[in-house]
């Protein structure tokens, strides 16, 4: 399943211009163009998120 910019950027709960800049600067999810459209796959999203997420360390008891 792909997603366009503004899905994505809905996801992300970011703007779809952070998006658009973060392409520029080759940072955020992977993207493939078709054309002129710029499409996310899920799998590039969820690898993205997968590297972002912050997990919580153990409690000590």
């Amino acid at each position: 399943m792909y997603y366009n910019t503004k899905e994505v950027a809905d996801m992300l709960r970011i703007s779809p211009r952070t998006l658009e800049n973060w392409r520029n600067l080759r940072q955020g999810p992977a993207f493939t163009k078709f054309g002129s459209r710029v499409l996310y796959s899920s799998e590039a999203l969820a690898e993205y998120t997968a590297k972002h997420t912050i997990g919580a360390t153990r409690a000590r008891y």
